[in-house]
């Protein structure tokens, strides 16, 4: 994929698409990799200073930290105008902070633009840099084990939600139980009793060979379409969907993103056969047609299923809403009297009395209750009520050779939080 390159709007392109309009003709713009490595969209190239107060004991209480970030000739982010910074306020990670204070810098330089580049999420990846660091700093000059002074500090399972001191608001985590199965899962006493050992056996010169442990504990913020704080040039950042269910009971649902090679189709199909009961094999997911696609910010920061996703689950709940009516009127009862069962209605008390989806889907046709609009399809227009806040725990155990400089990474282990697993193959 082409990750942060991709979000850029970079001048062969509009200078292609408006010769196209001028000549009538296809244009295709082409570069070389140096041409693109040079001009399109950079990251990285922050400069971040970070100061922690804690107590002797290593409870923190306090984090400041100040960024010069090189935005190159002129600014090709897309970055939320409420946010200039991006998502870089995700600076206090996992850990709770009482306070906190945040400054950016940006200024221009005579480089390529800067942007979003190869996975930084919208300067997420340079925040979790910043203050994994920083703790890991903090372990050294306090004596203790970065694993436990992380442990100690970790944002606790009963304080979600969890407004931040820089004003985000943490959904869901259970971040002691991760940092510790990750720990568990690598041995990590076993692996710090072997560290202790090869430092007293290089000390007493019977060994040219060190080992490494490194612990890091990640907060990310995803899913970018909030109004309240997500937009781009003033637009707003929620995404909608359209499902229309045929007769058939054969379903064509369109999406304002554009799979790159995410599974979309998968991913959306398997929430409509979810909720609707109507085999996959049945559903068509459109995407990336600017003629006839509804309104939608994209794909981009780990955002098309909490967004789009979510736009999907509440059309095909309207959907189903309406169905339910069309049942009950088929079936001569109250709404409230029939109750949804994988792919169908049944009576409340009288399981045997039901009306499949398929058989609905046909009924919306023809034979719907008097005063309700034929058809059986809606569309959703989702402005999420917040960002979700996936975290992760890693270890890696390197092998260094002290005269050569050469590393090896014996093991890595990530324990990642993904949330819901819609289809566990695309994870795997």
């Amino acid at each position: 994929g082409g990750f942060g390159k991709k979000v850029g709007a970079y001048a062969g392109y509009i200078c292609a698409i408006v010769a196209s309009i001028v000549t009538g003709r296809p244009v295709k713009w082409v570069e070389d990799r140096i041409e693109n490595l040079t001009t399109t969209a950079f990251a990285r190239d922050y400069h971040m200073t970070a100061e922690i107060a804690a107590t002797k004991d290593g409870k923190v209480t306090g984090l400041r930290v100040h960024v010069l970030a090189d935005h190159g000739a002129f600014d090709a982010c897309a970055d939320p105008s409420k946010w200039p910074a991006g998502f870089f306020n995700i600076v206090t990670g996992s850990y709770d902070f009482p306070v906190a204070h945040c400054s950016v810098d940006g200024v221009y330089t005579n480089k390529a633009p800067g942007g979003v580049a190869y996975r930084c999420s919208f300067r997420v990846t340079e925040a979790a840099y910043c203050i994994e660091r920083a703790m890991d700093i903090l372990a050294q000059k306090l004596g203790m084990d970065p694993a436990e002074l992380r442990m100690k500090n970790l944002i606790k399972r009963e304080q979600f939600p969890y407004t931040s001191a820089l004003g985000w608001e943490y959904d869901s985590g259970d971040y002691q139980t991760a940092l510790k199965k990750a720990m568990d899962t690598v041995g990590y006493q076993k692996l710090r009793a072997e560290q202790k050992a090869k430092q007293e056996a290089f000390k007493r010169g019977e060994t040219r060979e060190l080992m490494g442990i490194g612990v890091a504990f990640f907060t990310e913020i995803v899913g970018a379409g909030p109004s309240k704080n997500c937009d781009i040039l003033g637009i707003a950042m929620f995404d909608s969907a359209e499902i229309r269910v045929h007769p058939t009971g054969s379903v064509i649902a369109r999406l304002g993103t554009k799979s790159q090679g995410q599974a979309h189709e998968t991913t959306y199909g398997q929430i409509i056969a979810t909720e609707l009961g109507l085999p996959s094999e049945d559903i068509t997911v459109e995407e990336g047609n600017t003629d006839t696609a509804p309104y939608g910010l994209g794909t981009y920061g780990s955002r098309s299923t909490p967004v789009s996703g979510a736009a999907t689950a509440v059309a095909a709940r309207k959907i189903r809403a309406k169905a339910q009516m069309i049942a009950a009127h088929l079936l001569e009862v109250h709404d409230d009297d029939v109750e949804w069962d994988i792919d169908r209605f049944r009576v409340k008390g009288n399981p045997e009395r039901f009306k499949t989806m398929e058989e609905l889907a046909w009924a919306a046709y023809h034979g719907v209750p008097p005063g309700m609009e034929l058809g059986l399809e809606a569309v959703s227009y989702y402005d999420p009520p917040n960002m979700t806040y996936p975290f992760g725990a890693y270890i890696c155990v390197v092998d260094i050779d002290v005269d050569t400089g050469e590393t090896k990474v014996r093991r890595f282990y990530a324990l990642d939080d993904c949330g819901t697993r819609i289809n566990p193959m695309i994870i795997e």
